[in-house]
């Protein structure tokens, strides 16, 4: 290693190593334990974002060329509906819940205590740079924990701009934004810490889960994966096409919950098809590149990527692109073989692949050998067609009848399972996902079950009837 670039990596490691500190010893003081602070430190958080709107969007359009709306549906509202609902819902989520104890134990009184792990760390992806990043913010912030959040280097204005907010609102020792590359990452990972958060890519969150085992660190991962759309005949396709293209084209394709390929029932795939091209068509135009609407790939490794996965495939429409601009278009593939690049990994990208089947036996032929996916898509007027797709396969989280919708409920849990991921947050699953529920019971000192000391009774028959009943 160069002596300029090791004299670099030896100003983060000891940035890292002070900062890793001082948080320990700001929880130490436990004033993160109040659920007062939290919700001052929430609320300066929101009025710090709302203040910096434009600043977010303006570094999202150059980070990933992300429209205005793009921007606040899918980012900036997001995160405020988060911090709305923690705000609204701290008092009741952090305080003890009582709950019934056991005969065995009477007298007592049980409780389950939510208690902050303590030191945290977030790495966030490049796709929703902002939102990806500042969401499990809102959440460890929330349940009491002091985080060390290190933002994607590949969307460094986003990056730029949630270090200022940040800055603005907590001291270092409670908040703290690590700027920096892989080697910045690798070394956050060699600290111990008491919780891990990782959004990224399967094979990334891989290496996370092997660093967090070295400190027996409890993680959550959200991962990707293959996520299926299933489109039988009895589904109407001009609005099923419409749902496919918003969802697959969001963000230039670069969402991990994206349809990532479809199965059609051969006697409408022509139809379906044809519709998709006018969808794309009606939401970009003719020429996409001119469009203020569609995005842009976020880096040129993962261009090249895309690029490469479309060699000798059957394109049926767009393939078009730019890397000057990074530009990729909307495109359909036609029956990919699935030993090709385009169909192992997760695409994460404008590219749809179209497969057709006969038979559902097809559809199970085709699913049963895949990683349990993110996301699962299913379009169809049977109802019973759809619940036993629901029930048969194992997967994050499914939708029939549209695509990616099921993001934006904080009712729902959102997470993987298996290759997709482990663990959940938004709304209410974000406070569980950064709280430790600790289990307390406080015993009177009146009463003693018989025999429960040595020496133990002759006859266990009443003491199992007890153990057993009570």
């Amino acid at each position: 290693m160069p002596q300029k670039y090791q004299t670099m990596k030896n100003k983060s490691d000891k940035l890292i190593d002070n900062l890793h500190q001082k948080q320990k010893v700001f929880f130490e003081t436990q004033a993160t334990l109040a659920t007062a602070f939290r919700i001052k430190k929430l609320k300066a958080l929101k009025k710090e974002i709302g203040k910096r709107e434009k600043d977010i969007y303006d570094a999202l359009h150059k980070d990933l060329r992300k429209s205005g709306f793009e921007s606040m549906t899918s980012e900036t509202v997001l995160v405020e509906k988060e911090i709305s609902k923690m705000i609204k819902m701290l008092p009741l989520w952090n305080r003890p819940q009582r709950v019934k104890s056991s005969l065995i134990n009477f007298p007592s009184k049980d409780y389950i205590l939510p208690e902050p792990y303590g030191n945290t760390l977030i790495i966030s992806p490049w796709n929703y740079p902002f939102q990806l990043a500042v969401t499990p913010l809102v959440g460890a912030i929330a349940a009491g924990n002091t985080v060390v959040l290190k933002p994607s280097e590949f969307a460094p204005h986003t990056g730029k701009i949630i270090s200022e907010i940040i800055e603005n609102v907590f001291d270092q020792g409670h908040v703290a934004v690590m700027e920096g590359d892989a080697s910045t990452a690798t070394t956050l990972l060699q600290k111990k810490w008491d919780y891990i958060m990782f959004t990224g890519s399967t094979s990334i969150g891989k290496i996370v889960a092997k660093a967090a085992a070295e400190h027996l660190t409890p993680t959550t991962l959200e991962l990707g994966g293959k996520s299926p759309c299933i489109v039988d005949e009895s589904a109407p396709i001009g609005i099923t096409a419409k749902r496919i293209v918003w969802g697959k084209f969001l963000n230039c394709g670069q969402t991990c919950i994206a349809p990532d390929y479809l199965l059609v029932q051969e006697k409408i795939k022509d139809q379906l098809t044809q519709e998709l091209i006018v969808h794309i068509k009606k939401a970009f135009g003719e020429n996409q590149q001119d469009s203020a609407d569609y995005g842009r790939i976020a880096h040129q490794k993962h261009f090249k990527k895309l690029k490469d996965s479309l060699q000798n495939q059957n394109i049926i429409y767009g393939g078009q692109t730019d890397e000057k601009e990074f530009f990729f278009s909307p495109t359909l593939v036609n029956n990919p073989s699935f030993d090709s690049e385009l169909m192992r990994e997760e695409i994460f990208g404008p590219i749809l692949p179209i497969i057709s089947y006969k038979s559902e036996d097809e559809i199970h032929e085709i699913l049963s050998v895949r990683e349990r996916p993110l996301a699962f898509y299913v379009f169809s007027k049977r109802k019973k067609f759809i619940n036993q797709l629901f029930h048969r396969y194992s997967f994050g989280g499914g939708v029939a009848n549209d695509s990616i919708i099921q993001f934006a409920n904080d009712n729902l849990p959102f997470g993987g399972i298996g290759n997709s991921g482990m663990g959940a947050y938004h709304g209410k699953y974000s406070f569980k996902n950064f709280t430790h529920e600790k289990p307390l019971i406080k015993r009177g000192f009146w009463f003693d079950i018989p025999g429960r000391y040595a020496p133990y009774p002759k006859s266990l028959s009443l003491l199992k009837f007890l153990l057993k009943n009570l």
